[in-house]
């Protein structure tokens, strides 16, 4: 029986898409690599930024350059991007119906820890979580997989008893890693064949869904 919910943040609880791609922009443009403005950057959203922005620059993930491009990312997505966001439907009113059934709600998203909180708070979002889980600024626990490893260490949770709500393949992977059961939502920024990809064994076309899967 399920009793603990891991929840993704970009393209499952918040659409994102604005605050992120304009940052992205920024912080390349800062470095002296500016991208076409009709040139489609939607599939940053979700996987590790620093990665995202080294496969546009057409480097690796070491190059300095890349770390300057994150940096200048966080210069503009700290103070403006982070609030260029907005609540995707009835997500407020399933998270209260989750915590009136006693469900543990976990956010599991691989944005830096300081940056969600204050989206979740900013959204009024924040008293439905039991914790938030995210990533550091220094790189750690990017990775879904390594970072859903450490929220059930954390907090003691039996797979069994959990599942992972995302919207990309890593969310997906992540959870079959550590043991858990995914639910895939459609209306992110996973493509449907990456969802198949990864075997999404669950769907849901909207988050008031999720009510109807446990």
């Amino acid at each position: 029986m399920i009793k603990n919910i891991l929840l993704d943040l970009d393209g499952t609880l918040t659409d994102p898409k604005v605050g992120i791609t304009t940052s992205a922009r920024y912080g390349l443009n800062k470095i002296g690599y500016p991208i076409a403005d009709d040139l489609n950057i939607d599939w940053i959203i979700g996987p590790p930024l620093k990665a995202s922005l080294a496969k546009i620059l057409n480097i690796d993930i070491h190059d300095e350059l890349a770390e300057q491009a994150l940096l200048g990312y966080r210069e503009r997505f700290s103070v403006t991007g982070l609030y260029e966001n907005k609540v995707y439907p009835s997500v407020i009113e399933t998270l209260a119906t989750l915590k009136e059934k006693n469900y543990r709600i976990f956010l599991a998203t691989a944005k830096p820890t300081i940056y969600a909180r204050k989206i979740l708070e900013h959204f009024q979002l924040m008293p439905y979580f039991t914790e938030v889980y995210g990533s550091e600024l220094s790189g750690e626990r990017t990775s879904k997989a390594e970072l859903i490893a450490y929220i059930l260490e954390k907090e003691n949770l039996n797979p069994d008893e959990s599942i992972m709500v995302g919207d990309r393949e890593y969310d997906i992977l992540g959870a079959r890693k550590n043991g858990l059961e995914a639910i895939a939502v459609e209306y992110g920024y996973g493509t449907l064949e990456e969802l198949e990809r990864a075997n999404a064994q669950v769907k849901i076309q909207k988050f008031s869904d999720l009510l109807k899967c446990f």
